[in-house]
């Protein structure tokens, strides 16, 4: 089952959106262990399987990295509201890159699929995302969540091994 067709069985938001994200970046750090890049993370490519364990899937722009860097070439097109200021001005990828794109994974899941800059076609998303303005909080996103979700589109954004550390946090509090 698609991520999104699972928002609408939810029972328990709150405690199964925090898992959503952990399981998530619980993903994304193996990848990252692997000098892997996904760069197109988004709550369209996760799955959901009968244990309602959520996977992150389409690998088709995933790519193995010897540096944590990929530049791609000009004109290849990418999915431009889950992209970091290093992509749109440079096609630049990189873990942080995939941090980026997380944060606005966390932001689809915490509004329960809603399209993220949904009033913004794609350039002015990138001029917007230049300017510095990021997405707001999402009615289910507490503060502490949303503080992660900022954290991931800083510029010094750091590895998703720590995120998963400060997810699983927020999971045993609960």
């Amino acid at each position: 089952m698609f991520l999104f067709s699972f928002f609408r069985k939810l029972r328990h938001p709150n405690n199964q959106l925090v898992e959503i994200c952990a399981d998530v970046c619980d993903g994304m750090a193996f990848l990252e262990s692997k000098t892997f890049i996904h760069r197109d993370l988004a709550a369209r490519n996760c799955l959901v399987d009968k244990c309602l364990t959520v996977k992150v899937s389409d690998f088709g722009m995933a790519r193995y990295t010897m540096d944590d860097q990929y530049t791609s070439s000009v004109g290849t097109k990418f999915p431009v509201k889950w992209s970091s200021p290093e992509v749109l001005n440079y096609n630049k990828y990189s873990s942080k890159s995939d941090v980026w794109a997380f944060g606005i994974l966390m932001w689809e899941v915490y509004s329960l699929g809603k399209q993220p800059y949904e009033l913004f076609n794609n350039s002015q998303v990138a001029q917007k995302i230049m300017q510095g303005y990021r997405l707001y909080r999402p009615q289910l996103a507490c503060e502490e969540i949303y503080k992660i979700m900022k954290s991931c589109w800083h510029e010094a954004s750091i590895f998703f091994f720590i995120y998963i550390s400060n997810i699983k946090n927020i999971i045993f509090v609960r």
